[in-house]
């Protein structure tokens, strides 16, 4: 008996998904609940369990292949395949297998072209070309109406080796090909099948002379007919080259959707930073009293990021537009508090689970929380819905010693928390008399990154004042009885 896995559901907003990495080959033996493949959305990054046991007779979709939820991904067997590998798809799959070769998916550029690429006339189809390539300035100016050659009949299937349209690339390569000025007879492709992939083209855009048509004689090529440059050269990117010894790293899918969501951020919100100081020695006085018993009883240390929590959610209660997002001309203000923790993937992205509805959870559940969030999103575990509904953000890079960050906004949230280090540092405090001593103090940065459109400086500068009281004076040895 055959089962059909297909891309699933991974959340009530998620429509597609990309194939990151197969974990079992056909051939392989799977149990039910073992992962078989990870799959990147615009959400998360996860791992896909198999539903029942059996053998991977058959891998329907390639590793960076993007399909919608619902598309037949594998087919998992009571047993093992008969003979050969079966690692070619079939040939219902095979089609949409050279849609997106693995070095171009996940695709980050936007649906609606940049404006430099609004003034580039489309480019020609597969089925828009004469039928055979003609050099010829001739032929690429003949009348519309001749009687020969006539319309070509619909092509079969293209090929490699025909001519520039009907060679095997995807509609990313084809725009890439287009915007470097290049001639896609002249690359070489890599991909099965002879397909051009993305890295064959970069690879032949460092190597290439520059087109005719784009030379400082402004004369057009004479053939094939070709539109001018999609952009000025004063906004076209500047190029690098690797030289030797250089290493070349493509973007995966989780630096590409975070460099788009931060520039985006910084395109909509007026960002304003605003910080201030903090004396940690009461905090520290309690995380050293229950180190011990914490670190036993929870199995994790005790670190200062759920006081912070703890904290905001009692200033929020006064400052309420730090809690919004921007829905257009409004602001929503929230009445719940979903907090977003920043966790670094080592060092291979960065993810924002949310903890749901902090502000009703003593400060034990909000460490407990914080600390399974972080685990499950580096192990690949977390469901897009776990990344979703955030209204608020706090980021904590304290543990590298920083001294003051500036983050960006998650949008469509008004304003971000970065938590810097913590260090030992000579302060002047009041004594009990009244008179200044100086005192050896544990003292940390709170930096808020907030949209102007929401609110003023002197609501931020008050929200901070408010988050720093509390963390200096609240009763912390209560929150851990």
């Amino acid at each position: 008996m055959n089962m059909d896995i297909t891309m699933p559901q991974l959340g009530e907003t998620v429509t597609e998904g990309t194939i990151t990495r197969w974990l079992k080959q056909v051939g392989d033996r799977i149990e039910a609940d073992e992962p078989l493949f990870e799959v990147s959305t615009d959400k998360v990054d996860s791992e896909v369990p198999a539903p029942a046991g059996g053998f991977v007779s058959e891998i329907l979709v390639p590793e960076g292949e993007t399909v919608d939820v619902g598309t037949r991904l594998a087919v998992v067997s009571d047993s093992a395949p008969a003979g050969g590998d079966g690692a070619a798809p079939a040939p219902a799959a095979a089609e949409q297998a050279t849609a997106t070769p693995p070095e171009e998916a996940p695709v980050a550029a936007p649906e609606t072209p940049e404006p430099a690429q609004r003034a580039e006339p489309p480019r020609a189809e597969p089925a828009a070309p004469a039928p055979a390539p003609q050099p010829q300035p001739a032929a690429a100016s003949a009348p519309a109406h001749a009687p020969a050659p006539a319309p070509p009949a619909p092509a079969p299937a293209p090929g490699p080796g025909a001519n520039g349209d009907s060679l095997l690339m995807s509609p990313v390569v084809r725009r890439l090909i287009g915007e470097r000025g290049l001639d896609p007879s002249q690359i070489r492709g890599t991909g099965e099948g002879g397909r051009i992939t993305r890295r064959d083209v970069l690879a032949a855009s460092s190597t290439a002379a520059p087109p005719a048509s784009a030379s400082p004689s402004g004369r057009a090529a004479p053939a094939p007919p070709a539109p001018a440059p999609s952009a000025p050269a004063a906004e076209a990117p500047r190029e690098v080259a690797p030289a030797r010894g250089d290493e070349v790293v493509p973007f995966d899918n989780i630096r590409r959707r975070t460099a788009e969501h931060m520039v985006r951020s910084k395109a909509t919100s007026a960002h304003v930073y605003t910080s201030v100081e903090v004396d940690y020695e009461r905090v520290e006085r309690v995380r050293r009293a229950h180190r011990e018993e914490w670190k036993q009883r929870e199995g994790f240390s005790l670190t200062y990021l759920p006081f912070i929590a703890r904290a905001f959610s009692d200033a929020v209660a006064e400052f309420p537009r730090v809690n919004a997002s921007v829905d257009g001309d409004r602001l929503i203000v929230h009445h719940d508090i979903h907090l977003g923790i920043a966790v670094d993937l080592d060092f291979g992205g960065l993810i924002a689970p949310v903890v749901r509805n902090a502000d009703g959870k003593r400060m034990r559940l909000l460490a407990r929380e914080m600390r399974d969030l972080a685990e499950r999103a580096r192990r690949k575990q977390l469901s897009p819905d776990e990344v979703l509904g955030g209204t608020f953000t706090i980021t904590n890079a304290g543990g590298y010693g920083t001294l003051i960050t500036l983050p960006i906004i998650n949008q469509p949230q008004v304003a971000i928390l970065s938590t810097d280090g913590v260090h030992k540092r000579p302060v002047v405090v009041e004594g009990p008399d009244g008179e200044d001593a100086i005192a050896i103090r544990p003292i940390g940065v709170l930096a808020l990154a907030w949209d102007h459109r929401a609110f003023d400086g002197a609501y931020a500068a008050a929200f901070l004042r408010r988050m720093r009281e509390t963390l200096e004076s609240h009763d912390w040895e209560a929150e851990l009885t």
